[in-house]
């Protein structure tokens, strides 16, 4: 009850700012951990039945590519989440393919956001000159393997490729009167996709997350929950996890990135959930997590019929 009450003084102000100890993430839980509060949750059992009252959100994140050839690995439901890191480097083979494996399941609605694996939907890695030899060097993408490969799909970008799902870049859908955003970026991460320094400029990516988000969709997940790497230090962002509990308040925060990280936690208000489906040695080991949100008044299960297949027309989701 102690930390309840600590928790609740701790989210009264609004104002989010830099942590002093936001380079170090794994010190700065240190400094936090006797005032938070982290409950292990059991996500709810795929074979419950499915409620017309309620949507049934499959959560998926770090495929890499490892489920299109597995059966029934994606249990039934009506809209399809997937917080990132569907490929391994984000070739526009391996999109395409992905893009297939969504076109087959049954699920209305298939919301996805890139991860930082997604190399090729990060347009400031592809379309910038001082890292394209970066680029190549590191991830070997060559034109036979990217500016080829698009000619032969007959797009002229990744995205473009993504046509059997809501792609949200630093955006919002709202299904069903529940409003999801979706975010890429994380800290720093060893020079890949959607990478931000920790602070100010992550900060300022979660400064664009509207204050009346129901689920919260992030690459990499917040400091504390579902952020502790085998080597014992946290990777989680301190930023993050203040817009969340300062601010935003969102029912949900879904995402993934550390793959030792799979679980479900709350801090009594959100409820967070690294659903990682890859382990650390990238076998698809872990279970896609289910959850039933209640559809709002005034909304019906009817408007998934409503909502588009694709977003590829919108403008406002080109990640420039």
């Amino acid at each position: 009850m102690d930390r309840l009450r600590a928790l609740a003084n701790f989210v009264d102000s609004k104002n989010v700012s830099v942590h002093r100890l936001t380079e170090d993430p794994t010190k700065a839980w240190d400094t936090m951990k006797a005032k938070q509060v982290v409950q292990v949750l059991e996500p709810l059992d795929p074979l419950t039945s499915l409620s017309e009252d309620k949507i049934r959100f499959v959560f998926l994140s770090d495929t890499h590519n490892k489920i299109e050839r597995l059966d029934s690995f994606v249990p039934a439901g009506d809209v399809l989440l997937h917080a990132g890191d569907f490929t391994s480097i984000g070739l526009p083979k391996s999109i395409h393919e992905f893009n297939q494996y969504l076109g087959n399941l049954p699920h209305k609605v298939k919301i996805i956001i890139a991860g930082n694996h997604e190399i090729t939907l990060d347009s400031t890695m592809i379309n910038r000159e001082d890292i394209k030899d970066y680029v190549s060097k590191k991830f070997n993408i060559l034109p036979a393997s990217y500016d080829e490969v698009l000619v032969k799909l007959n797009v002229t970008s990744s995205r473009d490729l993504l046509t059997n799902c809501i792609y949200l870049m630093d955006s919002s859908i709202d299904v069903c009167g529940i409003k999801i955003y979706g975010s890429p970026w994380q800290p720093e991460f060893h020079g890949w996709a959607f990478n931000l320094p920790r602070g100010a400029q992550c900060l300022e990516k979660w400064n664009m997350i509207p204050d009346d988000t129901d689920i919260l969709m992030t690459h990499g997940p917040p400091l504390g929950h579902g952020d502790l790497c085998t080597s014992g230090l946290r990777a989680g962002c301190v930023e993050l996890l203040a817009t969340i509990q300062k601010r935003v308040k969102p029912k949900y925060h879904l995402y993934g990135h550390i793959h030792e990280g799979y679980g479900v936690t709350t801090d009594g208000q959100t409820i967070f959930m690294n659903g990682s489906n890859c382990t650390i040695l990238y076998k698809p080991h872990n279970k896609p997590i289910v959850f039933d949100y209640p559809i709002p008044k005034g909304h019906t299960k009817a408007e998934l019929n409503n909502l588009p297949v694709n977003n590829i027309s919108e403008n406002s989701f080109s990640n420039t």
